[in-house]
């Protein structure tokens, strides 16, 4: 109720004032309008006379938002005219006439029956008229006013686009800018306060602060660390009415996030770190790992490790993981030894990799600390005194020739003994053999420093009591030179000169080589044998003499060739020498000085036959033998079988007879020599496609007269010698004999027949037939013992 009455209070306020102006208006307006007549020509002449205008108002004004139980007056059309005795009706039109604004058709009094909202329409446009009521004619021509709707405060202020995030570097100075917010009102900025906002936080202090007119949140404290408080929240309030009581408001959240700056330098939480390595580790063998913490993030928390002193700063290594921001020590070379040292030092230094120059003030940023790292012992190989050694030996020395001596020993605590040994790599390595225990290396057989100047060799040493750990070093033999290869001639020299050829001329240098080295080899002397006809001259180079001509014009015809014997030794201990021979042919030559011809001439030659012509006819000749020579041969190949028979083969032949044989009368029925092959008589049958590897020696054995051979004997024979004989055919063949004699009471005995008939006869009968047909008795006989088995 106290709401409805102030409002109805206001209305009546501003009716009272509009009126008021109205009628100053209308008085000012009238006044105007009755000093002012038109005149003008109407139609067919007609002189129209326009009315003074009478209306009087202005702009009418409505509050918003009314809730009061009567219709709200907007304000009052009145004309001159109007005299008050009800004539006239005035007429509304226009937005909302009828419907939101009606008029009092006697009073002119407009009024507003509905709740307006400014933010939804802020005028209206409206028509007015007044017309006779009983003509309805207009008495006025219709004019046209607004009726404005006036904002009051009922918009809270509104933050469109919250929450808010916002992020400022820690460390940062009072002041510093972080985010504006911005809040909007829908009510009227153009009247009164209810749109005019102004922002206050409400939480968040005393770390942020806002501007009252610009929503501008700032730094309110220095050194805001981010290690210690990282996200803020901040609640902005923004307050219509220019921030006086009973004015609306809204508020919005805003998140601070302090961004790091590397306002921190690494740390070590550790100041002596304690590491071990075993003494047989590799290179590249992780040590161990260390950590600086740096409470700052990215990459001002980036850190590098480096090893700035210690003893053990040539051994080690430090690298940093970029992941893990660890610093890992790493074995960098060869070298940690238990029995010498048993602990190293390193001096580890972590610096930032960015650093900001704000903050150079707070100190370095970097640290230190120490890490002490042990050496582990391990069983390791045992170690050379040196690794290579180089010894010396002179060549041709005797087997058992001591070369030299090599040493190893194991150090680790058990001191295990050594054994020695040669790794047989080459031919060369079995020159040398070595003593197991001591290691005194002898030769086995004489050397020769012209074959091998150098021998290179292996040796291994063994731990005795753990034989997998074994070591190697090289041992370098140098084979000593003695003088034991005589001086030569380089070349066996021949050398050609003019048979007028003058005194002085040199013929020939010649050379000396020596296998041996220079102090056992050149200087070379040359000597020669008195000679009328040439004289040696040594050079001064000591390896070359020359050889000329002592008096000149000698007869090629009397003596066509000369062989000088020159000696030649060396300067060795002992002295060596040799003697080699020097050809010189005595020449014709031109008159310029060159060789014609060095080979005696005939005096007569063959006439008609030149040089040519003698290799054109022994070319022939040796054509013709090696014609003469393939026809013979051919002559003499002829095609023949693998074994030769004088006779025809007996294999191809089936002798048939028309009668059967008597019993013994048989031995004189026909020519037992018809079954023997002649060549077969002596127990050889030549071959012809192949060459025995052995020679078959032929048996002197059975050897009959043809009329007197017995079958079973022959046949005996013959199967013995072609299973003993090597050149026998390597085929088998078969022999068939179908004549049985006459008179037999036993009939056919051939195997072909009765192979195929059963018979049940008895045949016991023919062991008593004697020797001959026991081979028969067998084979019948044992019938009824094969068919119960």
């Amino acid at each position: 109720m106290g709401r409805d009455f102030y409002l109805h209070l206001l209305l009546a306020c501003l009716s009272i004032a509009q009126w008021n102006s109205s009628a100053l208006a209308r008085n000012s307006t009238g006044s105007q309008v009755s000093s002012r007549s038109r005149h003008g020509m109407g139609i067919k002449g007609q002189v129209l006379h326009r009315s003074k205008r009478g209306w009087v108002w202005n702009q009418f004004f409505v509050i918003e938002e009314y809730t009061g139980p009567d219709p709200v007056l907007v304000g009052r059309l009145h004309t001159d005219l109007d005299s008050g005795g009800g004539k006239i009706r005035y007429i509304l039109s226009g937005e909302g006439a009828g419907t939101i604004f009606v008029i009092d058709e006697k009073t002119g009094n407009i009024h507003a029956t509905k709740t307006l909202d400014r933010e939804e329409r802020a005028q209206y446009t409206l028509m007015a008229q007044a017309v006779d009521r009983i003509t309805n004619k207009p008495l006025e021509a219709p004019s046209q006013f607004i009726v404005k709707v006036q904002d009051i405060n009922d918009n809270p202020p509104e933050f469109l686009n919250g929450p808010h995030h916002a992020t400022v570097p820690e460390m940062s100075n009072v002041g510093t800018s972080v985010i504006q917010v911005t809040a909007t009102d829908a009510d009227d900025p153009s009247y009164g306060n209810s749109a005019r906002l102004v922002y206050s936080i409400l939480e968040g202090q005393p770390y942020f602060s806002v501007e009252p007119q610009t929503g501008i949140i700032r730094t309110a404290l220095p050194n805001m660390d981010r290690e210690a408080r990282e996200e803020y929240l901040v609640v902005i309030q923004a307050k219509d009415m220019g921030g006086h009581m009973g004015g609306l408001s809204g508020t919005t959240k805003v998140t601070i996030t302090l961004t790091d700056v590397n306002d921190n330098p690494p740390k070590f939480p550790q100041s002596v770190y304690q590491m071990s390595l075993s003494e047989a580790a590799k290179v590249g063998a992780v040590v161990g790992q260390l950590k600086a913490k740096d409470p700052d993030v990215g990459e001002n928390g980036m850190v590098t490790y480096s090893i700035i002193d210690g003893d053990g700063k040539d051994l080690f290594e430090i690298t940093t993981d970029l992941q893990t921001q660890e610093g890992i020590i790493k074995l960098k070379k060869l070298g940690l030894d238990y029995e010498t040292k048993k602990s190293y030092s390193l001096k580890v230094e972590a610096a930032n990799v960015f650093f900001d120059t704000r903050f150079v003030s707070r100190g370095p940023f970097k640290d230190t600390t120490t890490v002490k790292i042990s050496v582990e012992d391990a069983d390791e190989p045992p170690i050379f005194s040196q690794p290579v050694y180089f010894m010396k030996v002179n060549e041709s020395a005797p087997a058992g020739t001591p070369v030299g001596q090599v040493h190893a020993m194991d150090h680790d605590l058990g001191r295990s003994p050594i054994r020695y040994s040669i790794e047989q790599q080459s031919y060369m390595d079995r020159s040398f053999i070595i003593n197991a225990q001591s290691g005194v290396i002898k030769t086995t057989e004489p050397l020769d420093r012209e074959l091998t100047a150098w021998q290179n060799i292996t040796v291994i040493a063994t731990e005795v009591n753990n034989h997998i750990h074994t070591s190697r070093a090289q041992v370098a033999i140098k084979i000593r030179d003695i003088n034991d290869n005589a001086p030569e001639l380089a070349e066996p020299y021949e050398a050609d000169m003019c048979e007028n050829a003058n005194a002085g001329k040199l013929i020939q240098t010649i050379k000396g080589v020596d296998k041996d080295e220079s102090a056992n080899g050149p200087r070379f002397t040359f000597t020669m044998a008195p000679n009328q006809n040439f004289t040696l001259i040594q050079n001064s180079a000591g390896h070359t003499a020359d050889i000329k001509v002592r008096r000149g014009a000698m007869n090629r015809r009397k003596q066509e060739v000369y062989l000088l014997p020159v000696v030649i030794s060396d300067g060795g201990s002992p002295l060596l020498s040799s003697t080699g021979t020097l050809t010189v042919r005595v020449c014709s030559c031109r008159a310029d000085g060159s060789v014609q011809s060095c080979n005696t001439e005939p005096l007569t030659l063959p006439a008609g036959l030149s040089t040519g012509a003698l290799i054109a006819i022994l070319t022939c000749i040796i054509i013709l033998l090696v014609i003469v020579v393939l026809f013979v041969t051919l002559r003499h190949q002829k095609k023949e079988p693998l074994i030769v028979f004088e006779e025809e083969d007996v294999r191809e032949n089936i002798i048939s007879y028309d009668d059967e044989g008597g019993g013994e009368e048989d031995t004189e029925a026909f020519d037992i020599a018809t079954l023997q092959n002649p060549d077969g008589l002596n127990g050889f049958l030549p071959r012809k496609d192949i060459k025995p590897e052995l020679q078959y020696v032929p048996r002197q054995g059975f050897c009959a007269a043809p009329n007197s051979v017995d079958v079973d004997d022959f046949i005996k024979v013959r199967l013995q010698e072609a299973d003993c004989d090597p050149t026998s055919p390597p085929y088998d063949s078969i022999q068939i004999y179908g004549y049985e004699g006459r008179g037999s009471v036993a009939g056919s005995l051939s195997s072909l027949e009765s192979a195929s008939t059963e018979s049940d006869l008895n045949y016991d009968y023919l062991n008593s037939w004697g020797p001959r047909f026991k081979r028969l008795a067998d084979l019948y006989g044992s019938k009824d013992v094969c068919d119960d088995s």
